[in-house]
């Protein structure tokens, strides 16, 4: 009886660990085991390499933590804490990634000589700091939706016919439900705000992960898969559209289908396709001469530049839309694992902004049709406006101002300065922000303006 009773404690004590699941050690364990096996559970050496194992586990563990933001209120408290420390289990990798640079060292002579030293790579050291700081403001953005009484969410099947109709494109996301005349002029102002803040974070996180995508080599399968020229992968239709004397991407853009995801992507992925293959052949690097062309060098480069700006304007206008076939051939094939977690930090961060901006204008839109509405039934000559007034929260920390964006200090006026960013644009149009270092070699790039748009690394 005595060696039953001492064996019942041990007993209770395994149950209870195994109630309140694995522990940290386990789970970092399991992580990084299935990282150096590179997701081969066999051990058989078939696995992926380190960089694509890192990028999925990254792309995993932000599926499984966030999901599909379906409403506008504060992460779960344990949902967050596993985010934020597996993230970083995952991040510390980077920690690793370093470089050769020149160092002095005194002996203890006094004699100074130069040593060669490591740190960790630049663009990591940048750029990892800076993504964290994002993350921490999108989980704060979330946090300020907390016990907002303003609007409200409502199942689907408690909604009319009219409402379902209105929201058949998201048939997954639950109805916001706003007072009958609309927001408060307060609370309208504030949820404007809100939509500005976010939108400054979807545009830094976009501006990184397109940078890093550009440093990435284009796969050699990718080039292989490739038409003969432009026309072939454009169509006759586009081609001609694209290589007119008079081209305004507004105008190209309007004229193409974009009603349908699917559609957007078949056109991105044809644009991006032109680029390369112009590209290749003003710089002969496609092994065939140019001579005897109909297109001179001058026309394709005139045509590349032309291309580049309708890809950037559709990567802003449609910044939810998949990856294309070039970005995933890169992600795939890509060997350095540093561009790895850089791009999958950035591709989850971006999504998360992006489905937060969403579920953001899916209140203003209720807002709106409520007072429509509200001024349809109102009696004649009766108004509902009420004075716009500022919100609280107008003069909270922007993402300039928390990571320390100021500009230089070469006595600009401060309207000049990068803080002095204007609000977000509802048409599509780009919103410039301040430098932002993005590759090894320390060159700094501005967010894309549809003018023009720069080349990728290995097609210049």
């Amino acid at each position: 009886s005595g060696s039953k009773a001492k064996e019942e404690p041990a007993a209770d004590h395994g149950a209870e660990e195994h109630a309140s699941g694995p522990s940290d050690i386990e789970v970092i364990k399991e992580k990084f085991g299935k990282l150096l096996l590179g997701e081969d559970m066999s051990g058989s050496g078939k696995g992926v390499p380190s960089a694509l194992a890192l990028s999925n586990a990254v792309t995993n563990l932000a599926a499984a933590v966030f999901g599909e933001q379906r409403k506008l209120e504060p992460m779960a408290p344990d949902r967050k804490a596993r985010w934020k420390k597996e993230v970083g289990w995952l991040l510390s990798v980077a920690d690793q990634i370093v470089e050769f640079v020149a160092k002095k060292q005194v002996l203890d002579n006094g004699v100074e000589m130069e040593v060669m030293g490591t740190q960790q790579r630049r663009d990591l050291q940048s750029n990892i700091p800076a993504l964290r700081k994002i993350d921490a403001m999108l989980l704060d953005y979330l946090d300020a939706f907390k016990d907002r009484t303003d609007f409200w969410y409502v199942k689907r099947d408690s909604c009319s016919d009219a409402e379902k109709e209105e929201s058949t494109e998201k048939w997954w996301i639950p109805i916001v439900k706003v007072p009958p005349n609309g927001l408060a002029p307060a609370s309208r102002a504030w949820i404007q705000h809100q939509k500005e803040l976010v939108n400054q974070v979807l545009k830094a996180a976009m501006a990184i992960n397109a940078n890093c995508l550009m440093e990435m080599a284009i796969p050699e399968s990718y080039l292989e898969s490739l038409p003969k020229n432009g026309r072939a992968s454009l169509g006759d239709a586009l081609y001609r559209i694209i290589t007119d004397v008079e081209f305004d991407p507004d105008d190209f853009l309007s004229t193409v289908d974009l009603t349908s995801e699917h559609k957007i992507l078949d056109l991105k992925d044809r644009i991006e396709a032109s680029v390369i293959i112009w590209n290749r052949k003003v710089h002969n690097k496609d092994g065939k001469s140019s001579w005897g062309s109909a297109v001179s060098q001058e026309k394709r480069e005139q045509f590349e530049e032309r291309a580049q700006t309708l890809l950037l304007i559709i990567k802003h206008r449609f910044p939810g839309i998949p990856q294309s076939t070039l970005d995933i051939a890169k992600i795939q094939e890509n060997r350095d694992v540093g561009f790895a977690l850089l791009e999958s930090y950035s591709r989850v961060l971006e999504s998360l902004a992006f489905n937060v901006m969403s579920r953001i204008e899916d209140v203003i839109v209720a807002d709106n049709v409520a007072r429509e509405k509200a001024k349809k039934d109102a009696p004649a000559g009766s108004s509902l406006e009420a004075p716009p007034q500022v919100p609280d929260g107008a003069d909270s920390m922007t993402l300039l101002d928390f990571m320390g964006w100021n500009g230089d200090s070469e006595g600009r006026p401060d309207d000049q300065s990068p803080s002095a960013v204007d609000p977000a644009q509802d048409d599509g149009r780009l919103m410039k922000l301040p430098n932002i270092m993005t590759n090894l070699f320390m060159k700094t790039t501005q967010l894309p303006v549809p003018a023009h748009g720069r080349k990728p690394k290995g097609l210049e």
